[in-house]
């Protein structure tokens, strides 16, 4: 499973991750990824302070949101005494890649600005200039209390001990902590485990989920009435960061074009005297932080404050903005400038420029050529798409993805399809409604916004760039509907792959009963189920708990009840928290298999740490132990679910299944990021296990080379990534998604991308094979997963 937000990782070529989530760290000895305490302020109302309260503050370094609830925030005193305690404060909710998540401590009596909207709060009153705080998974208090306790405890995510604190991260504690100043990381939000050298003390900057920087605003000199010098297409400039960034502005004239009251407050300002050069855009965001803007669209204004490029996330480009603004209505009811029509003539075939890996900011804008320049040079600006297809349905964030290209790379169900690093798809934009009330419509991929949709173009860390709408087109249903494939013959071996997207006991029914439909109906009852993301049986409760028994009773029950057949179940318990996924979830890979047609070859010796081996004998070859995990002390696996191996035998026949889910896209920079081309990070983890089930999938043909082998489940990449020429090399499986016709090669849906993590590979052995990819999840704004299932059906008389 690729984790995101929207069911979107930035991830590049992705996708992503799963996500689910991305794996928390064992402990804090080991540098996180993911999330860090990014800022600590424990001066909070003290005297001197400008600031009320206390507040310690958490970002999220990776690419896939990083879910919190379970989790807490608890602090020790710097120097703790044999009855000092830790003291723990509760967490819920997510923070997005990149995001920043705000917990409010202990007001004092001084100071004299409020924090912004806080997204937890406690009640510790921390020093100001020394303590500890710790990220910890679970809201059981902490009891260790030097550094090398702490270290050795794998509930902690991260630690960061400031001032004179004896409990830290490395050889020193983070220094310059006071009543005016903060600890923090820089903006890359490395985490080396050194508290001394990842954070250094400066003016405290508390930001929320929201991007909320500042609480209410002070008292403010009136605004000028006169437009002063600068325009707003000097202050977007030429290239992706403003020329002006850090420097104050006066007057600068505009119409209100939108007004956005939730989240990241604030409001657009359109210049109605452009320049001719096409470069610089004529649009700007003007942010207010957690005030309400007080003014509507159609108002003329001046804007006087700071010039800021914000980042919404590590590897993401910027957007341009006004930040502490004083705002002058001249007049209202005025008409709004015309938008700029984005469609198939307009938007260049050309994706983005290269820098080498490193950043375009400072490179010339060229929207004439390149699609993401194009849009830069629209930031903040009115634009209007037309007739658009729907290529992302609508998530849980209320938004969609549309294209503006109906012909580049469509599916045969009305996506826009993934093809390669190189092809990108030029045409898609996020579409979002600024009208809280009138959220976008609960359309699925292939559905259309009939006619005009008009609003302004932002930019955002989830998807980039985005239509941010103040008039949606109509939607119209295509009436997409869900795919059943055949039931295999009776001379066919039917063998699917399902990622169930961390399914346990806990669960609602009607979850457990979607997915069985999916099983029995969609896939017609294979013979043999490879399951992803079965958690153990208590879901996230991290408590050693590493069973799924529960959870897959409940499961094939419901696949009965659906008029499935009753599966029997094998699988490998993880070591408990080794795994990766969800923190304390235990995922594993799971064989679900019909016993009155196939039967399984239990072989005693398979366990969460022994490898199983490929055994030659007279018959050919045979497992080692039946069910197996593929070498699981390598490094390649480390954090990572263990591919499962089995053994299966149908009329007489062997048939050895390896079910996979490689590790997530998490921690890859974006398509849309300032890194051009983006690193693909997570990709070394997934060559390196590519390589290992390739390794023994190698010796099983080795043994036998008429072996019949099928790899299948979550390999997490697309079958043109270097993950697939590992895992193909030496023609020893072979992906059957490259059978299909172009237009069917997808099993996911990520940023209005139809691509494929999903796959099942077969053996030369396997001959004479009917493949199909089932889509009754990806591309539906009502799904049980967000992977779409696919099975392969072999005939038995045409194995060799």
């Amino acid at each position: 499973m690729q984790i995101s937000r929207s069911g979107s990782v930035l991830l590049t070529g992705a996708v992503a991750v799963a996500l689910a989530v991305t794996a928390l760290p064992a402990a804090h000895a080991a540098p996180s990824a993911t999330a860090v305490i990014s800022e600590v302020y424990g001066g909070g109302g003290n005297a001197g302070a400008t600031l009320t309260r206390d507040f310690v503050e958490l970002a999220n370094a990776g690419t896939a949101p990083f879910e919190v609830g379970g989790l807490s925030l608890q602090y020790l005193p710097g120097s703790p005494s044999a009855g000092s305690l830790w003291q723990v404060s509760a967490l819920s909710g997510s923070i997005a890649p990149g995001g920043r998540y705000l917990v409010a401590q202990a007001a004092g009596t001084g100071g004299t600005v409020a924090l912004p909207t806080a997204d937890a709060t406690g009640t510790v009153a921390m020093a100001a200039g020394s303590g500890t705080v710790a990220l910890v998974s679970g809201t059981a208090p902490l009891s260790c209390k030097s550094a090398a306790d702490c270290a050795a405890d794998p509930r902690i995510v991260d630690l960061v001990g400031y001032g004179s604190a004896v409990v830290r991260e490395g050889g020193g504690a983070a220094a310059g902590a006071s009543a005016t100043a903060s600890v923090a990381r820089g903006a890359s939000l490395a985490d080396t485990d050194d508290n001394a050298a990842d954070l250094a003390a400066g003016v405290p900057t508390p930001t929320n989920t929201a991007g909320q920087t500042s609480g209410g605003p002070g008292p403010q000199e009136p605004g000028p009435t006169e437009p002063g010098p600068v325009r707003v297409h000097d202050i977007q400039g030429t290239t992706r960061v403003s020329p002006l960034d850090g420097t104050a502005v006066t007057g600068v004239p505009g119409i209100v074009t939108g007004v956005r009251t939730t989240g990241s407050r604030g409001f657009w300002i359109q210049d109605t005297a452009p320049d001719d050069d096409p470069r610089t855009s004529e649009g700007l965001f003007v942010y207010t932080g957690s005030t309400a803007p007080a003014v509507k669209a159609g108002d003329s204004v001046l804007v006087s404050g700071k010039v800021a490029e914000y980042y919404p996330g590590t590897a993401t480009q910027s957007v341009t903005q006004i930040t502490g603004p004083r705002t002058t209505v001249l007049s209202s009811g005025n008409a709004l400038p015309a938008p700029v029509v984005l469609d198939a003539r307009s938007v260049p075939a050309g994706y983005v420029p290269t820098a080498g890996g490193g950043s375009i900011d400072a490179l010339p804008l060229e929207p004439r050529r390149y699609a993401l320049d194009l849009y830069e040079a629209l930031e903040g600006s009115r634009v209007e798409i037309a007739d658009t297809r729907v290529t992302g349905a609508r998530t849980a964030y209320d938004e969609i993805w549309v294209t503006v290209k109906p012909w580049e790379n469509p599916t045969r169900r009305g996506g826009t399809r993934y093809a390669s690093y190189q092809d990108q798809n030029t045409g898609r934009l996020k579409v979002m409604s600024l009208d809280p009330a009138r959220p976008v419509p609960a359309a699925n991929v292939g559905d259309v916004l009939k006619g005009r949709s008009t609003g302004v173009l932002d930019y955002a860390s989830f998807g980039g760039y985005q239509l941010q709408a103040t008039e949606l087109g109509t939607h119209v249903d295509r009436r997409l509907r869900r795919e059943v494939t055949r039931a295999q013959r009776s001379d066919e071996l039917a063998i699917a792959t399902y990622n169930v997207e961390n399914l346990d006991a806990a669960d609602e029914q009607a979850k457990f009963d979607t997915l069985a439909e999916g099983v029995a109906v969609n896939l017609s009852s294979p013979d043999i189920v490879s399951l992803e993301e079965i958690q153990d049986d208590n879901g996230p409760v991290n408590d050693g708990t590493t069973g799924s028994e529960a959870t897959l009773k409940r499961f094939t029950d419901a696949i009965v009840a659906q008029g499935g057949p009753r599966y029997a179940w094998r699988y490998i318990a993880p070591e408990n928290n080794k795994d990766g996924g969800e923190p304390g979830g235990n995922i594993r890979n799971v064989f679900l298999f019909n016993p009155e047609r196939v039967s399984f070859a239990d072989r005693p010796g398979g366990d969460a740490t022994t490898p199983v081996e490929a055994v030659k004998t007279w018959k050919g070859v045979k497992l080692s132990a039946s069910p197996g995990r593929i070498n699981p002390a390598s490094p390649a696996w480390e954090s990572s679910r263990k591919p499962l191996v089995g053994e299966f035998v149908f009329r007489g026949r062997p048939v050895f299944v390896i079910g996979n889910h490689f590790g997530s896209k998490g921690g890859d920079q974006p398509l849309h990021g300032r890194f051009q081309e983006p690193t693909r990070s997570s990709e070394t983890k997934r060559v390196q296990q590519a390589a290992e089930v390739n390794s023994f999938v190698t010796s099983l043909l080795k043994a036998d080379r008429s072996a019949r082998v099928v790899a299948l489940g979550d390999f997490n990449d697309f079958e043109f990534s270097p993950t697939f020429t590992a895992l193909t090399r030496g023609r020893v499986l072979k992906p059957l998604i490259t059978t299909l016709p172009a237009s069917e090669r997808y099993s996911y849906v990520f940023d209005g991308n139809s691509q494929t993590l999903d796959h099942i590979l077969t053996s030369p052995g396997i001959r004479r094979f009917d493949y199909d990819v089932v889509h009754i999840n990806a591309e539906f704004a009502d799904q049980a997963s967000d992977h779409d299932p696919q099975v392969v059906r072999v005939r038995t008389g045409f194995w060799f």
